[in-house]
């Protein structure tokens, strides 16, 4: 059966979204640190880049109010929050050109 080009009623109905995503390296990161967090995403059943993106959404995500949380900081400061993280596991060490 020959193909045929479809009707312009059809082109109409065909939508394409584009959504833009970052990507982030992390560069020199302890063996130690990354079987950490391994071990943390199947405990979650999750990938490894799965978990991963999730602890960066939830360190830089509003305080969740909860009786006695803190107030949500003014300004995130998603610097820290890394630092942190990163010495829970070890330390990392991250090279930004």
């Amino acid at each position: 059966m020959p193909h045929s080009e479809p009707d312009r009623q059809s082109c109409r109905l065909i939508t394409r979204e584009v959504i833009d995503v970052a990507s982030v390296t992390i560069r020199n990161l302890p063996e130690v640190t990354h079987r950490a967090l391994k071990m943390r995403a199947a405990s979650n059943h999750r990938s490894l880049e799965a978990e991963i993106r999730e602890i960066l959404k939830d360190a830089v995500a509003p305080a969740r109010r909860v009786k006695g949380a803190k107030p949500s900081p003014s300004k995130i400061k998603i610097g820290s929050e890394l630092a942190a993280f990163g010495r829970r596991f070890g330390g990392i060490d991250l090279k930004i050109d």
